[in-house]
């Protein structure tokens, strides 16, 4: 059989989208046909890429059920450009008339915004580059000059389409893009603003890392492929239907949920989700486990996750049909899955652009509602503690943050653990002004107990 037609462009092709967006796009193809090939773009390395070419630009896909794994085989991708090797390349692509979409995994940083408001951030080196240069390097400028391009063509514009775990996604997309089209050209900003699409996305597949190991296993049952996708088999992809044109695959066909607002999943997700998720991470990397299911697997973590959905449910709205406890039983199922090895270090990652989506939303409605978060005040505290770089055996952290020499900087001038706290609560880009002096007791107040008793026994205090 054929493949389609390339009808998608995705900016940042990590084994996130491969495991969840290309799976969903093939069921989709396959259900009702249409031209909606994936070119694929790597917007840093050629791994990926380099990878897949022997190929044919296929590959498995891997459930890892708790009794069992499953395989697939997925065949939608059509080609995977590089772009610091071949920019003009992306940007001929994105701007092909075929072309109706383009989606983006590319990490909360790769928006190039200030997290705290959602605002581009103009100041970023990327950002400076790429209002002055016609070839970008942001995935927010390749946005830009593509559609710039589209409307020089005559061309409609391309529905963009983001799968990245930010509150209102598309309209931070959308923000950050006008901001920099209307620097760089008022009549595109006013253009893209008219006839352009950003809806607004939820989506749900916890994805570990592939090793080497996962490589030779699947070696060993006869199936040779240097790039698997390892997933939990739960999947969920909730998308505002707002498409140029109307112009989408069959999405509904192959399980995605086409909503006229997405608001309340993506909410919800990010909340007792994405937030759970860091929260363990920081606590459970400090207290020295490997992953989530092994993190849990600690009574007292298992404990501490349950009190977290408890102050977290309060401050989410559920979707319509949606009950939070039995949600928050199944993530917990999820999360303890020990098929899934997702290493507490990988969703550690970034956390100066996360903890605003995924934790300090929650702690402002709490706060402004008069609740108690004891647990939320604890992962904030834990962050922290991770951001020094020295852990609580006093070993280097590998702090993979776009913030992280700064705040490294800032811990390391510090003697005492109120004053690190205090140090951190300056920076802007995390914790809002109003919000910082809220924190300021209660945060060093859970400081102190992780600097003296380590996270697991201030876990342990705390959800008593």
């Amino acid at each position: 059989m054929s493949r389609a037609e390339t009808g998608i462009v995705h900016l940042g092709l990590g084994a996130f989208f491969r495991a969840f967006g290309c799976v969903y796009v093939a069921d989709a193809v396959a259900a009702s046909g249409g031209d909606w090939g994936i070119i694929g773009v790597s917007l840093r390395s050629p791994a990926t890429r380099d990878a897949l070419r022997g190929q044919d630009w296929a590959y498995t896909s891997v459930s890892l059920g708790a009794t069992g794994r499953q395989t697939r085989r997925i065949e939608v991708l059509n080609d995977v450009l590089v772009a610091p090797e071949d920019p003009v390349a992306v940007l001929n692509a994105m701007a092909d008339p075929k072309v109706k979409i383009v989606s983006l995994t590319v990490t909360e940083k790769g928006y190039c915004h200030i997290p705290a408001t959602g605002a581009l951030d103009a100041d970023h080196a990327d950002v400076q580059h790429d209002l002055t240069h016609d070839v970008p390097v942001s995935a927010v400028g390749y946005l830009v000059r593509a559609l710039q391009m589209r409307r020089a063509a005559g061309d409609a514009p391309f529905t963009v389409l983001s799968c990245d775990n930010l509150p209102e996604n598309g309209a931070v997309v959308r923000g950050v893009v006008l901001d920099m089209a209307a620097r760089i050209d008022p009549d595109l900003a006013d253009w893209i603003a008219t006839e352009g699409r950003f809806p607004c996305t939820m989506v749900d597949r916890i994805t570990p890392a592939t090793t080497q190991g996962d490589i030779a296993a699947l070696a060993r049952d006869g199936i040779n492929d240097a790039a698997p996708v390892m997933h939990e088999p739960f999947g969920q992809w909730a998308i505002e239907d707002n498409f140029v044109g109307g112009a989408r695959p069959d999405l509904g066909a192959a399980g995605v949920e086409l909503v006229t607002d997405v608001a309340a999943f993506e909410a919800m997700k990010l909340r007792m989700l994405n937030g759970t998720h860091s929260a363990l991470a920081y606590t459970g990397y400090l207290a020295g486990h490997e992953t989530i299911a092994d993190t849990v697997g600690d009574p007292v973590f298992a404990t501490y996750v349950q009190r977290l959905w408890a102050e977290i449910m309060p401050a989410v709205t559920a979707p319509k049909g949606v009950a939070l406890p039995n949600y928050a039983e199944a993530l917990f199922d999820r999360y303890a899955n020990p098929a899934i090895r997702h290493r507490t270090w990988q969703i550690a990652m970034d956390g100066s652009q996360k903890l605003p989506q995924r934790l300090l939303g929650t702690l402002r409605d709490n706060m402004d509602a008069g609740r108690a978060s004891p647990c939320l005040i604890l992962a904030v505290a834990a962050w922290m503690r991770y951001v020094t770089g020295i852990d609580e055996a006093g070993a280097p952290i590998d702090v993979r943050d776009p913030l992280a020499a700064r705040l490294r900087a800032a811990a390391d001038g510090c003697d005492t653990p109120d004053q690190v706290v205090r140090a951190l609560l300056g920076f802007e880009e995390v914790f809002a002004s109003d919000l910082a002096p809220r924190l300021l007791g209660p945060v060093t107040e859970a400081a102190e107990v992780i600097w003296k008793n380590g996270a697991r026994k201030a876990a342990q205090e705390i959800a008593r």
